[in-house]
């Protein structure tokens, strides 16, 4: 019994049509086909089909065969791919992270560094609050990430990339909306969209330490980027978060920059500093050229 066969019966029985399977399916010639399947009921010792006025019919022999041919035909395209897998060279796996919304701006260009070993590296991307990052470079899951410092990080490292400022978030037809610029007081009585410090507990630190002088605490209290923007788009409410959140606004939602100093959070790379993978080190190495890739990709 060859596989071939196995292919022929089940394209016949799935189609219910010796001339649908042959024309449609197998793109042979249905007196072949025809022929093939009888060698296969001969082999097998049983009737696997019949003719009906419905066209072809599995008789319960076939039903039973049906299912084994699947699996023997899965089996074997299954076996094929390890073999195709094992020929080639081992791929490494390099895992990077990101604050979610980093991506956008910071993944073409390390993919760009990196594009001389993609041939022989299979790159994971992961999309997570710092924190989570900050967990999967401890364990080893990940072997770098875009994220902000963690304080409580034992064993990581964090290379600066660059102080992101804090801006406002509204939606379109709120009433500050009309101006070019916000004021701390202009956010005093607004309903205030704050941010988790358990899950962004660095763009809390700065927030909090803003908007404590003037008493505005938060009404609402976001987990995530995501879940932020959409508190402001859902409540009427004004939110802060850090610049490359407008790369996620929807269109009833609008950013405006704080008049004067506005506070920053720091983006930094984060590593393990156990890990010795030389894509990591190539990275770190050329972390001036990822800058200005980035910077001059945003100046466009």
């Amino acid at each position: 019994m060859e596989l071939r066969h196995l292919r022929y019966f089940i394209a016949v029985a799935e189609e219910g049509s010796l001339t649908l399977a042959a024309e449609k399916r197998l793109h042979t010639a249905q007196p072949s086909l025809s022929r093939q399947i009888r060698d296969l009921e001969y082999e097998v010792g049983v009737q696997l089909m019949i003719r009906s006025v419905h066209g072809i019919e599995l008789t319960a022999a076939g039903r039973a065969f049906l299912d084994h041919a699947r699996l023997a035909l899965t089996q074997a395209e299954a076996a094929t791919e390890a073999a195709r897998r094992a020929a080639q060279p081992p791929r490494t796996l390099f895992a990077i992270g990101f604050l979610t919304g980093y991506e956008m701006d910071w993944l073409p260009a390390v993919m760009e560094i990196l594009r001389a070993e993609l041939p022989s590296t299979e790159v994971v991307i992961h999309s997570q609050d710092s924190p989570d990052l900050a967990a999967g470079l401890i364990c080893g899951k990940i072997d770098l990430a875009f994220m902000r410092p963690e304080k409580q990080a034992p064993g990581l490292k964090f290379r600066l990339l660059r102080k992101d400022p804090l801006i406002v978030l509204m939606p379109r037809d709120h009433a500050l909306a009309a101006r070019s610029s916000i004021r701390p007081q202009d956010i005093a009585s607004q309903t205030f969209i704050g941010v988790s410090p358990v899950r962004a507990p660095t763009t809390w630190a700065a927030i909090n330490d803003y908007l404590k002088p003037i008493g505005v605490k938060p009404d609402h209290q976001a987990e995530n980027l995501a879940m932020g923007i959409s508190l402001v788009a859902s409540t009427g409410g004004i939110g802060l978060l850090p610049l490359y959140s407008q790369n996620l606004l929807p269109k009833t939602v609008v950013s405006r920059p704080i008049r004067g100093t506005p506070p920053t959070v720091d983006l930094v790379i984060g590593y393990n500093e156990a890990n010795t993978s030389p894509l990591l080190k190539s990275i770190l190495a050329k972390l001036d050229d990822l800058k200005f890739r980035v910077t001059k990709s945003s100046s466009r």
